[in-house]
């Protein structure tokens, strides 16, 4: 198997990390099965790669189901035959509103896409690699600088993203028997649609508002296509790219 034989599936391909992560495995060579809630945003990103295009395959999904991450996983072995890497990436955030004003249908909705959606899909991925031939694969999960420190006011968030730090532990600590590797990027203020009001300023910690710096979204493509690259003897535990000068390092 050569470098052009890989097989990927990214969540939340249709925007913002994700559309940037899609399009720099179509770069390297990938076939990439593009998942998302939308199938206009998936076509927009097939549209974006070019000729690369030919090698990507759009799949409306809803990750926090559990029968539709079913059909994405079937549909990409039916159409590419194998699956070699999964980035975790689908994700929402609730409002920004006090803890206590938090309804439990905007807290369930997060949970359910970025913690229950990532375990969904890791199960249907070691049901594919530790059966195939060759045998394996890898799982990328994003994390996001809120799995380390939270912003104000984004406890259902945060909380997600502090557990997509146990869900990568264990993916990789169970991973091993099936030669299935998995690390975790965490990724501050790539600049997405998600990411634009920081340009006008955002809430800091103190009760302050201010503007902060973003990196380029593709510089994380990059960093994701890097951590793919290594032999699966090899494995990036966790990657931290952000903004050089955005509020973490000396945050709080």
């Amino acid at each position: 198997m050569g470098p052009f034989d890989k097989v990927a599936i990214v969540t939340g391909a249709g925007s913002g990390i994700g559309r940037q992560v899609a399009l720099a495995l179509l770069g390297e060579g990938y076939s990439v099965a593009l998942a998302g809630r939308r199938a206009a945003p998936l076509e927009e990103t097939v549209t974006e790669a070019g000729a690369a295009g030919s090698r990507a395959l759009a799949v409306a999904t809803d990750v926090s189901d559990p029968a539709s991450v079913r059909a994405l996983f079937a549909t990409t072995k039916e159409a590419f035959g194998r699956l070699d890497l999964l980035f975790n990436n689908a994700g929402i955030n609730a409002p920004g509103i006090p803890l206590e004003d938090l309804s439990y249908e905007q807290w369930t909705a997060v949970v359910a896409i970025n913690l229950t959606g990532a375990f969904l899909c890791t199960q249907e991925a070691f049901k594919l690699m530790k059966d195939q031939d060759p045998r394996g694969g890898r799982i990328i999960n994003n994390g996001s600088i809120s799995a380390h420190a939270p912003r104000p006011n984004s406890a259902p968030y945060t909380a997600t993203k502090h557990a997509i730090t146990g869900l990568t532990k264990s993916t990789a600590l169970d991973g091993r028997k099936y030669d299935i590797a998995c690390g975790q990027i965490d990724i501050g203020n790539a600049a997405t649609e998600m990411t634009a009001r920081m340009k006008e300023g955002v809430p800091q910690a103190d009760g302050s508002v201010a503007v902060e710096p973003t990196m380029d979204a593709a510089d994380v493509g990059r960093a994701v296509a890097f951590m793919a690259s290594l032999p699966l003897d090899s494995n990036v535990q966790f990657l931290t790219v952000m903004a050089t000068k955005m509020p973490f390092i000396g945050r709080g």
